[in-house]
């Protein structure tokens, strides 16, 4: 297990973020399910993306990378001075397993590992239900936890077989379709049981239909962002204008996509935060605010608490003008987002409801706002890679932090910030990322265990921190 120390230091500069998790895996999975070849451009080179991917492949989508030495590249270099620039898909047609299923001399059905990657999972259940070969999902410690019964009836209910296999509603995981539609009711404390469905119930046989009705619904944004590549590719779909019910007929096809993703506002909140903290000033091109991610609220905080949020666009800039702030040469001018420190940060009251992944950093600003800040309506904070609202409640008083845990939110008592000491990130790549952007505030070092897990979405940001590592 990985240790980083960060020393406090006024962090700022020009940083170019890795591609979207969330539009990344979408992009993928719809490619290893379209007819035809995609190319991904710039895509995240991450542990969750890379789970993805080996999914994909285990369903029988045929994918080539290639690296370069191209300073337009978000992902951090390998050894030999190359970054990944493309993923080029062959995909399955919708038909998943085809290729996967193995011969008649297999032992069994395949099993594909997600790691800690939650909506490879969820997104792949519904995937692999397309196919009639039974096809086996697990992952690690945390994906073991976390469960996906709702998703797991639903389909069921869709006619396709779909055990959790210790009867726990976690992975272990058997799919196995086909899918023969019907209507079904889907609560979604995680976007991603419905989005799973969006973008698969299309490719069910003609005549099938999917009626999905949905009586809760946390993280609307990211229906917002599926509903995107449906509406882009001219996908028959109903939705209600509150998304509680959906109609999706069966027959349609994924086409292939080209052209990179979008920067990933979730990761642009750790150096923001990291900023703001310590007193410094950060440019984050290529994150444009018209994108349908949720995270993007987080810069709408910073600028109620008190910072100066600026929103540009600039012409692509040349490729040798360095990775920092290069763009995608000869494209379209791109967004990029200033935030620097205006005065002292102030508390408030944030609604996370669309937005649970930004509970860490923002219980970090927090730390340094005068008053109370009070992030709500965000209980779904509790099932995700941790219990987020107890583990930052925990590891922010290690930090001399004062916070009161709600049943569906965290306060914190801020205004000294963060003390020196030594903290857990529990496996969780967001916990370990808002601490140690919290650090570079801090009134001494602080040392993180378990700093290995900003992999998952974020390589390279204990490096941008310039943290000691043990």
């Amino acid at each position: 297990m990985v240790k980083a120390r960060i020393r406090p230091h006024c962090f700022g500069g020009a940083i170019r973020v890795p591609a979207s998790k969330s539009h990344c895996i979408r992009r993928l999975l719809i490619a290893a399910l379209a007819e035809g070849v995609s190319e991904i451009d710039y895509p995240l080179d991450s542990l969750d993306a890379r789970s993805c991917l080996a999914v994909c492949r285990g369903l029988g989508a045929e994918i080539e990378e290639r690296r370069a030495a191209d300073p337009r590249s978000p992902n951090p270099a390998d050894e030999g001075g190359e970054r990944l620039v493309q993923w080029r898909v062959r995909g399955t047609g919708g038909r998943p397993g085809r290729r996967a299923a193995g011969g008649p001399e297999a032992a069994g059905p395949p099993r594909l590992d997600v790691g800690n990657s939650g909506t490879t999972l969820y997104l792949a259940l519904a995937a692999a239900a397309l196919g009639e070969t039974p096809v086996e999902f697990t992952g690690d410690a945390q994906i073991q936890r976390r469960s996906a019964a709702p998703l797991l009836a639903a389909l069921s209910g869709l006619g396709i077989r779909a055990e959790s296999l210790n009867h726990s509603g976690c992975a272990p995981i058997l799919i196995q379709g086909p899918w023969r539609g019907g209507r079904v009711v889907l609560p979604c404390p995680t976007s991603q049981y419905l989005s799973a469905l969006l973008l698969a119930a299309p490719l069910a046989p003609q005549g099938v239909i999917t009626e999905i009705d949905v009586p809760l619904l946390n993280e609307r944004p990211y229906i917002e962002m599926t509903l995107s590549y449906l509406r882009a590719q001219h996908i028959p779909h109903e939705a209600a204008a509150d998304f509680s019910r959906f109609v999706i007929p069966g027959g349609a096809i994924w086409r292939p996509l080209s052209g990179p993703a979008p920067g990933d506002f979730s990761s642009a909140a750790f150096p923001a935060c990291a900023a703001v903290v310590s007193g410094g000033a950060v440019r984050l091109p290529g994150l444009d605010p018209g994108d349908t991610q949720g995270d993007k609220f987080f810069f709408e905080m910073l600028a109620r608490m008190g910072c100066e949020v600026r929103r540009e666009q600039q012409a692509p800039a040349d490729p040798g003008a360095g990775a920092a702030l290069a763009g995608p040469a000869g494209g379209p001018p791109e967004w990029a987002l200033s935030v620097s420190l205006k005065g002292p940060l102030r508390g408030g009251e944030f609604d996370l409801n669309a937005a649970p992944d930004l509970l860490p950093a923002a219980a970090v600003l927090g730390a340094y706002a005068t008053g109370d800040t009070a992030l709500v309506n965000v209980a779904h904070a509790r099932i995700k890679e941790t219990d987020r609202i107890a583990v930052m409640a925990a590891e922010l008083a290690k930090l001399g932090v004062r916070c009161t845990e709600r049943p569906d939110g965290l306060v914190i008592h801020g205004g000294a910030g963060l003390a020196g000491g030594r903290v857990d990130g529990h496996g969780d790549h967001r916990i370990v990322m808002a601490l140690a952007a919290g650090a570079c505030g801090a009134s001494g070092p602080v040392e993180i265990t378990g700093a290995e897990h900003a992999a998952v979405t974020y390589p390279g940001f204990l490096e941008l921190l310039d943290a000691e590592r043990d």
